[in-house]
């Protein structure tokens, strides 16, 4: 019996030394997860010791520049593209990215040549037509639809950061902190992307660029009307006195109903949204798939004249359509 009651006693006490073991590492692991997320990428390129110069140069490196020398519809595509690049945080310019899918869709337009040539399937123009298709779908168009949907989830994140970033800028305002010192604790308080993008105005602050200036471009990278709203705030602020905490306070609460309604109309379009998401993304994954499994599943019929017209009549289709699509997606609030 007296051994039976030691043996419990060692079990008990090998339980009770794994379970402190495994809550002392889970708690060290999740304050170290917590003290790196809480830190941003501007304070991690400081204290990895780079120049404030090199920490600027680094975090507006992508940051939208425009294109004047392009025509005007040219230009604002891309304008556009330059904002989705910047928003989805890639450490690619634009130029850098067009190149890279140039070079991707010619390499891709080759290899797929150069497989079908050893398998001997016959070159015409049909094929030549499928082969671009299908080296313009993978080069081109799947990176533009991961691009865009990690440049849509980082904004979706900054819409959220924002007005909690309003109530730290607030409480500092009203505890006796200058404007410069209130932006320079939200970079220290706030996860990316705000934080870097607070630390990059305070350090362009502290190089001589105007306040306003330096928010104004903020605003523009992002494009985002919340920010907006809060640059004008400043503005008139500084040239009509009042209140700042107060009108801050009032946009923060003006910015999270906005918010709450955007998110009703979000919930009541989820439906039309997500059709809208599969019709885009579909009909490419789709075409790449067979493609690269079963080619001959569509060089049986590429020497036929009605299918090089259908396919290009679809293709043209396709474009027409995901441009209605964005067009009835596009929801403001």
């Amino acid at each position: 019996m007296t051994v039976e009651i030691v043996r419990i006693f060692i079990l008990l006490a090998i339980f009770g030394a794994v379970f402190l073991l495994v809550q002392v590492t889970g708690s060290s692991v999740a304050r170290r997860q917590s003290h790196r997320g809480a830190i941003n990428r501007r304070l991690r390129l400081i204290a990895a010791g780079h120049d404030r110069e090199v920490v600027i140069g680094k975090l507006i490196k992508n940051r939208p520049r425009g294109s004047g020398e392009l025509p005007d519809w040219l230009s604002a595509a891309g304008a556009r593209f330059e904002k989705t690049i910047f928003a989805a945080n890639l450490p690619f310019s634009f130029w850098q990215i067009m190149v890279f899918m140039a070079l991707g869709s010619v390499a891709l337009f080759l290899i797929t040549l150069l497989a079908l040539a050893f398998t001997g399937s016959g070159l015409n123009f049909g094929t030549f037509f499928l082969v671009a298709l299908f080296s313009i779908a993978g080069a081109v168009g799947l990176p533009l639809l991961v691009i865009s949907r990690m440049a849509q989830s980082r904004r979706k994140k900054m819409e959220h950061q924002f007005p909690v970033a309003l109530d730290i800028f607030v409480r500092a305002l009203r505890s006796g902190h200058p404007i410069a010192s209130a932006i320079d604790l939200l970079t220290k308080e706030m996860e990316d992307p705000i934080g870097s993008e607070f630390g990059l105005i305070s350090d362009e602050v502290a190089y001589g660029a105007n306040l306003i200036g330096a928010l104004e471009h903020l605003a523009e990278r992002w494009d985002l009307e919340d920010m907006r709203m809060f640059v004008v705030s400043l503005s008139v602020q500084s040239q009509t006195g009042g209140n700042l905490a107060e009108i801050l306070e009032n946009i923060s609460k003006v910015i999270r109903d906005r918010h709450q309604m955007f998110l009703k109309v979000r919930a009541l379009s989820s439906e039309g949204r997500m059709t809208g998401w599969m019709l885009t993304v579909l009909p490419v994954l789709t075409f790449v798939s067979i493609f690269a499994s079963t080619p001959s599943y569509y060089l049986d019929s590429a020497e036929d004249p009605i299918f090089i017209y259908s396919a290009i009549s679809l293709a043209v289709m396709y474009c027409i359509g995901v441009w209605v699509i964005r067009r009835l997606v596009d929801l403001k609030v």
